[in-house]
């Protein structure tokens, strides 16, 4: 067996790069479909493809590919910018008092359980920090049920999108203020500069590209392929400006998606970007995240770390649970819609799996990384679970929200 697998690998790395560009698309193109009919999210199924293709099994693509880490690196920012371009500011604004109070709920009860956890287990406070905020964001990955039933009217879907957009930026923030504390060490003098830094440059980058970008993007709105470019150079300028300032790109890449949010809305520009993204660099970044997976190690850490993963998992569903349960009660909403709360705001992926990647990739002046491979294998587990459990609840609860929401405007009426 070991003796087939090296010949495999000493095969496979000596494939000319277009014939590993054809692997590439094939897995692109036939895993995702896979992936549906084994009731799988497609993101495991991409992730597990990297396993298999990258330098722990049969490394095809080797140790040196900068076209690959490159594709990869732009699909990790569209993923975020597409996370800001897709928060409906107009449900958030419906509901704003609302969603801003669950919004905090939902992302400091995760905060503070993940901290504690990490904590429990002997990591570094601002290691611990890191890892709460891992699970303060959420990923609507129930938006296609809720939209495809009909339930998008409903105030508990819109306090939850409103929160969203909260819990995306407060734990991006959060990450961003870790990530510089662990580069440059800590001080009272420095923590406080930077978060004079944050409170001054998330504001004014919001501003500068919602008005200079609005103003650009309207000169070419006739013109859809400069409209596209343009779309990707406002994301580019505003992550090598967060870069500047020493914050990781993505949350450049989330800030701007959220300024250029209303101007680029309907544009068919926008859907074609996406397209590309979804199609293209985001696959390719899920499939190299995945060679960062040593399937031997993986299961290694995970046995001699069961507690630290159920920890972590245990973690985010409690205080997932406990936010939904808190604005049930606030706003006095049934079962169902509680239920269906708890479910929209479970799955860790976009901004999870991202930041997960810029703290491995994150060292302090002793070499130390923020982030070790003991969590990145605790987060993949996290994502996989989450990401499988989230929609089969929003499956199973929001048809029940809507229906009970049809039979009290029916007694309205009555």
């Amino acid at each position: 067996m070991a003796e087939t697998l090296e010949f495999v690998r000493a095969h496979a790395l000596m494939l000319p790069p277009l014939a590993k560009f054809a692997v590439g698309m094939a897995i692109i193109v036939g895993v995702p479909a896979l992936s549906k009919r084994l009731r799988l999210p497609a993101v495991v199924g991409l992730l597990l493809s990297g396993v298999v293709l990258g330098p722990h099994v049969l490394d095809v693509f080797g140790d040196k590919r900068p076209i690959a880490d490159f594709f990869a690196d732009l699909g990790k920012l569209l993923l975020m910018f597409f996370a800001g371009l897709e928060i409906d500011l107009a449900l958030f604004r419906r509901a704003q008092r609302k969603a801003v109070t669950f919004g905090l709920i939902t992302t400091s009860l995760p905060l503070l359980l993940g901290t504690a956890v990490g904590l429990l287990f002997g990591y570094h406070v601002v290691t611990a920090v890191v890892l709460g905020s891992l699970l303060a964001s959420h990923t609507l990955l129930g938006l296609p049920i809720i939209t495809r039933i009909g339930a998008t009217r409903l105030e508990p879907f819109t306090i939850t999108v409103g929160a969203t957009v909260l819990s995306d930026t407060l734990s991006l923030v959060v990450f961003a203020m870790c990530v510089s504390t662990f580069e440059r060490g800590f001080s009272m003098s420095g923590l406080a500069l930077q978060l004079i830094e944050i409170a001054v440059f998330v504001p004014l980058l919001l501003f500068t590209v919602s008005r200079g970008g609005r103003y650009l993007l309207d000169k070419e709105k006739d013109d859809e392929q400069g409209y596209f470019v343009l779309m990707l150079g406002i994301m580019a300028f505003a992550v090598v400006v967060t870069r500047l300032v020493q914050l990781p790109g993505i949350v450049g890449a989330f800030l701007a998606g959220l300024a250029v949010n209303g101007a680029v809305h309907a544009h068919p520009a926008k859907e074609k970007l996406e397209f590309i993204g979804n199609s293209f660099f985001i696959p390719i970044f899920l499939v190299v995240t995945g060679f960062l997976i040593d399937p031997v190690a993986f299961a290694r850490s995970i046995s001699d770390n069961a507690g630290l993963a159920a920890g972590v998992v245990g973690a985010l569903i409690i205080g997932k649970g406990l936010a939904a349960a808190a604005a049930a009660r606030l706003y006095s909403y049934g079962r169902a819609a509680q239920m269906t709360i708890w479910s929209l705001t479970l799955p860790q992926l976009a901004a999870t799996l991202a930041a997960t990647l810029v703290g491995l990739e994150t060292f302090n002046p002793a070499g130390e990384r923020l982030i070790d491979e003991k969590i990145l294998n605790v987060v993949l587990v996290l994502i996989v679970t989450t990401a499988t459990l989230g929609p089969i609840m929003t499956q199973r609860y929001a048809p029940r929200m809507l229906k009970s929401s049809e039979d009290r405007v029916l007694k309205k009426s009555a």
